[in-house]
């Protein structure tokens, strides 16, 4: 059984820093993606230098300072939930530098990360520059904020985005895969999923499989919990009462999103 779901944590890193979430290369298996969530409270600090590595850090909820190499950034962060569902503001911070992060609120941040070597320019993604798209119908609708969309040229390799699917409907579906990497058709993209659902002690389905079954996997997944999908397709089911956040990281060799539908379920498309 391949181990994709990764249940919230509660580890104190630092004084008023918890991570509850930790995905690195050596838990996941995965090769372009890593990823973290930290909480902080008011007045707390956080730290890293970043080698071979790129990072967006999305403010969740709460607002932050952030300085990289010595330059500031000020009063980072829009909302006090993820389900006021209006855009926040993140930061693309490049290989090689350092940065730091001072909560001015309690603060969820999350801290996406994917391998580069290029030396780019750090850059603040505000509220503003998201771009906002409803997808799907009938049954499968969602709401989604692109942060960090392939066509942005921003960083090296990483893609971020936001989606809001509401009570009864299905997100990332009909169920699509982008794993093998043949562009124009199709790339290749690893991918992790943070979920968080209101009310929090609800739960939602997701199933990772591919065309051969040999991954085939399906999951109840709780609030703060993470989903890696190394490869396959990857469909969201939320019960009804209860509605569903995620934040999704992607990162491949090379910075571009298209994907297939399982043939199967395609002709849900179609229907009038």
């Amino acid at each position: 059984m391949v181990n994709l779901l990764y249940k919230k944590g509660d580890k104190k890193i630092s004084n008023g820093v918890t991570v509850i979430q930790d995905l690195g290369k050596s838990t996941t298996g995965l090769d372009y993606v890593q990823f973290k969530v930290i909480e902080m409270d008011e007045g707390a600090q956080y730290e890293e230098a970043l080698e071979n590595t790129e990072l967006c850090a999305v403010v969740l909820t709460g607002k932050v300072d952030v300085t990289v190499d010595g330059e500031d950034y000020k009063d980072l962060g829009t909302r006090d939930s993820v389900f006021e569902k209006i855009p926040t503001d993140s930061i693309y911070v490049p290989s090689t530098k350092t940065f730091k992060v001072k909560s001015n609120t309690r603060v969820k941040l999350a801290l996406c990360y994917s391998n580069s070597t290029k030396v780019l320019d750090t850059k603040v993604i505000r509220a503003k520059d998201n771009d906002i798209e409803h997808r799907g119908q009938y049954a499968n609708q969602r709401l989604v904020h692109n942060i960090l969309p392939d066509y942005m040229d921003v960083p090296e390799n990483l893609l971020v985005v936001e989606v809001y699917t509401d009570s009864g409907n299905f997100s990332s579906y009909p169920p699509h895969k982008h794993d093998q990497d043949n562009l124009p058709e199709e790339s290749f993209l690893e991918e992790t999923y943070y979920h968080e659902i209101d009310p929090k002690q609800g739960f939602v389905f997701q199933r990772v499989y591919t065309d051969e079954r040999d991954i085939d996997e399906t999951m109840a997944v709780e609030h703060q919990d993470c989903v890696s999908v190394p490869k396959g397709y990857h469909p969201v089911g939320v019960p009804d009462g209860y509605n569903l956040y995620y934040l999704n990281v992607m990162a491949g060799p090379k910075r571009k999103w298209k994907f297939n539908n399982d043939k199967d379920h395609e002709w849900i498309l179609e229907r009038d």
